[in-house]
């Protein structure tokens, strides 16, 4: 149904009168000097009692003492739920959860809630959802099964099978989009008379890190890599191709397409390629500086797929954690995090060896990887930040030290869901999960702005946009948030006894994850007891407003 231009400027008059309850986070805090540590006070700790959290704490804070800053407070755990369900499973955490987590008095229940969430099913679901984004787009390509990735990274994430494993699989992947889910990756990558070209630069940049891609036309300017390290890389992919196949659609009276597969063909001998001058050279297929027989009985990508996974600290064990990093505190320690190399120096080499080390050793367990992340110290701390750290700022283009938790956008599938489970929209009776499944893809292809690249880049983080801000203000699933249909969220609060004071703690706590401030529920309080002809008009304008707030539209 189409909204008359009055009924949303109506709505619009009503949410800036709502939006004067909100008051603005600023950025104060009481810092804590890393010096106090060293007079004898006891370092912060979530409770794990894993050592090399303890290393991971030491190297962090020792860029601090180098660059004579001081680390900000830790987060409350009001601050830091919210930031930890985001980050781990993709949503915020459901009102009766903060609520329950506020009153533990457990010195440990901070990493007893992460290994809760590792458990959780919505940390497949989140995973997987960002995975297949990572390998294939937010749209899906002509002949690429969503469905049939999707089925093997969830299969991946709900087993925690070994990041190197699910590398092999799906570098060395051939068969049907669907029953062998893993070559979709591929699949999406593969374009007419593209020469593997595009799987290429892919691959080396999801996987290990690395933009080789710099060395397709010429010499990397700032490092040793040349021109035939792309095409020694590429050579690699040239045995893959897409069979293609269609089936008759008597609606239609057409031919439609019904599968894919990713199947091996012969090619044997090297890859020819023209430098810049003209001179035409070849590449053998090489993994820097290992050789594989290029003859035509030799699988090449299953040879890539177990170099690219052999070795104590193989540069996919690398990329992972600097991307696991980045992940989880808006900047890993290269930027971007898929550039690493001599021409890029980590802000933190030895921390980012280490890791790499450790993780190649626990089996590539992704979730122990996560487990060391979220417990550290640094990633314990408060968004805010003050004078001892204000030059910590890798949005200036400053390195990142970490010295508190830098803001980060939602990603659309965060800010859905987090829609979805804080107003339990779905129990509402107006959209049940099914429904929602289908308007989250909706959502996602509105939010998706591509990037004509090799490498099909797309951003899908909450920008602020006109358009994405009035898709938000007014779009349907705004509008059944703060329904007050039979089982909505708003409804069932607006039911419980007691004051308007409570009423208005709880709408604040399921948006934002916090109570509100005095100031807060005092201009709250007054604007609803000024409208007590349409006071349930005025709980729908203040709950709208709060959705609407850069502080829920931001992880902090």
């Amino acid at each position: 149904m189409v909204r008359s231009s009055i009924g949303i400027q109506n709505r619009m008059s009503r949410w800036l009168t709502a939006s004067a309850v909100l008051v603005t986070l600023v950025a104060s805090s009481s810092v804590t000097n890393a010096a106090d540590t060293a007079k004898g006070e006891k370092a912060f700790t979530t409770g794990s009692s894993d050592v090399l959290i303890g290393y991971v704490n030491e190297q962090i804070r020792q860029g601090w003492t180098d660059n004579e800053i001081g680390p900000s407070g830790v987060a409350t755990d009001e601050e830091w739920i919210r930031r930890v369900y985001l980050d781990v499973i993709g949503h915020v955490p459901p009102v009766e959860v903060v609520e329950k987590f506020l009153a533990d008095k457990d010195p440990a229940k901070r990493t007893k809630l992460i290994d809760q969430l590792l458990d959780d099913p919505a940390y497949v679901r989140n995973w997987t959802a960002i995975w297949t984004n990572l390998m294939i787009g937010r749209i899906t390509p002509r002949r690429v099964s969503r469905t049939g990735m999707q089925k093997f990274l969830r299969g991946a994430f709900s087993k925690n099978r070994p990041w190197n494993e699910v590398v092999f699989d799906v570098v060395s992947a051939s068969g049907h989009f669907e029953k062998k889910g893993e070559v979709n990756y591929l699949l999406a990558q593969m374009t007419d008379n593209d020469d593997a070209v595009q799987a290429t630069a892919k691959t080396t940049r999801l996987f290990m890190g690395i933009q080789v891609q710099c060395t397709q036309c010429h010499n990397h300017p700032f490092n040793d890599w040349k021109q035939d390290q792309f095409w020694s890389f590429n050579s690699f992919f040239r045995q893959a191709r897409r069979q293609n196949y269609r089936k008759y659609d008597p609606r239609s009276g057409r031919m439609v397409d019904d599968y894919s597969e990713l199947r091996f063909r012969d090619f044997s001998g090297p890859v020819y390629y023209e430098e810049r001058s003209g001179v035409m050279r070849v590449a053998y297929p090489k993994y820097f500086t290992k050789k594989v027989d290029p003859g035509a009985e030799v699988d090449r990508r299953s040879e890539l797929a177990k170099l690219m996974t052999a070795g104590d600290q193989p540069w996919i064990a690398k990329a992972m954690v600097n991307r696991m990093w980045g992940h989880f505190f808006g900047y890993g320690f290269t930027k971007p995090v898929d550039d690493m190399g001599p021409h890029n120096p980590a802000s933190h080499p030895e921390l980012l060896d280490r890791l790499a080390g450790e993780f190649v050793k626990s089996g590539y367990d992704v979730k122990q990887l996560i487990r060391w992340i979220a417990n550290s110290e640094a990633y314990n701390l408060t968004s805010r930040y003050g004078k001892k750290n204000e030059i910590d700022n890798p949005s200036a283009g400053e390195v990142p030290l970490f010295s508190h938790l830098y803001v980060k956008q939602m990603q659309a599938e965060q800010l859905f869901d987090s829609l979805i489970v804080a107003t339990e929209a779905h129990k509402s009776g107006r959209l049940n999960w099914d429904q929602a499944e289908q308007k989250r893809q909706q959502w996602m292809r509105q939010f998706v702005v591509a990037f004509n690249t090799d490498e099909n880049d797309e951003s899908t983080t909450f920008n602020g946009t006109i358009p994405q801000a009035l898709m938000m203000m007014n779009g349907d699933l705004i509008q059944d948030a703060v329904s007050i249909e039979k089982g909505s969220f708003l409804r069932r609060v607006l039911e419980e006894n007691g004051p308007d004071s409570k009423k208005i703690r709880r709408l604040y706590f399921s948006a934002l994850s916090r109570a509100p401030t005095r100031k807060e529920i005092g201009a709250a309080t007054k604007m609803i007891r000024a409208r007590q002809a349409d006071k349930i008009e005025a709980y729908q304008d203040l709950y709208w407003a709060l959705l609407n707030s850069n502080e829920f539209i931001f992880i902090h």
